[in-house]
C-alpha cells in the first residue's frame, strides 16, 4: 500500500487499528506510536509541549505514543504538525519488512562442545541462521595453551576465519599460513585444517562456517 493509499484508507476508515489484529506485520497503531515518539524525542519536545502545540490532551498524546488508542486522521495530522513530521513521511516505511535480525550481546554467546574442546579450545556460538539455500554458524574461538598439540578438522561447508588477537601458524591441507590480528583465511572446510602452532597466546579468532542446504 502506497503512502497516499494509507492516507485515503485512514480517511475512509478502511485501516483497522484493532489490537486484536493477527496481521504478522507491525500493527499500524504500534508503527505510528514508534514514529511519533522517535520524532518528538529527536525534536527535544516533552509530551506537555506537543499537547499544547497540537491542542490535544496530554493523555491523548501519551496514549497514541503507547499504541493504546485509535486516532482519526485529523488528530494525527495535528500531532504530526506539532512535532514537524509530514504525515506522508509518517507512512513512508510502514510496508517495509521488519526482518529477523538476531542480536547477541558481548559475552552472551552459547558455549558449545566441539572436537577441539578437550584440547583447550573454547567455542562460543554467536548465532545461527537458516535460509532457503544455506545456513551458517559463527563462532568466537579462544585458545590459551601454546604447548598444546591440536587436532585437524574436516567437515562440510566453506569456512572463513579472522584473527582478533594473538599469533598462529594455521594449516589447510599441505599449506601453512602465518596469521596475526586482522588476518583472515577462507577455505574449503572438507580439506583437513586447524592450528599448527600457537605463536602468541591467548589467541582469539572468529570462525564463520557456511553450509549448503541440500
Amino acid at each position: 500500500m502506497t503512502t497516499s493509499r494509507h492516507i485515503d484508507a485512514l480517511e475512509k476508515g478502511e485501516i483497522s487499528f484493532s489490537r486484536e489484529s493477527r496481521d504478522p506485520r507491525m500493527k499500524l497503531e504500534q508503527y505510528i506510536a514508534m514514529q511519533v515518539k522517535a520524532k518528538r524525542t529527536q525534536q527535544g519536545l516533552k509530551i506537555t509541549d506537543v499537547a499544547r502545540i497540537a491542542g490535544l490532551s496530554q493523555g491523548m498524546v501519551s496514549k497514541i505514543e503507547n499504541a493504546q488508542v485509535s486516532t482519526s486522521l485529523e488528530t494525527l495530522s495535528r500531532l504530526c504538525d506539532a512535532i514537524g513530521l509530514p504525515i506522508s513521511q509518517l507512512f513512508s516505511s510502514y510496508d517495509h519488512p521488519t526482518g529477523n535480525a538476531q542480536l547477541t550481546k558481548a559475552g552472551e554467546g552459547k558455549e558449545v562442545v566441539r572436537r577441539g574442546t578437550d584440547k583447550g579450545h573454547t567455542y562460543q556460538l554467536l548465532n545461527t541462521q537458516r535460509g532457503k539455500k544455506s545456513s551458517y554458524e559463527p563462532f568466537l574461538i579462544t585458545m590459551d595453551d601454546a604447548s598444546e598439540v591440536f587436532p585437524t578438522f574436516s567437515h562440510p561447508g566453506q569456512e572463513f576465519i579472522y584473527i582478533l588477537k594473538g599469533q598462529i601458524l594455521y594449516r589447510h591441507g599441505n599449506q601453512l599460513f602465518e596469521m596475526g590480528p586482522g588476518d583472515s583465511l577462507a577455505f574449503d572446510a572438507e580439506v583437513p585444517h586447524g592450528p599448527e602452532e600457537l605463536r602468541e597466546v591467548p589467541l582469539q579468532l572468529l570462525s564463520f562456517i557456511l553450509y549448503d542446504d541440500k
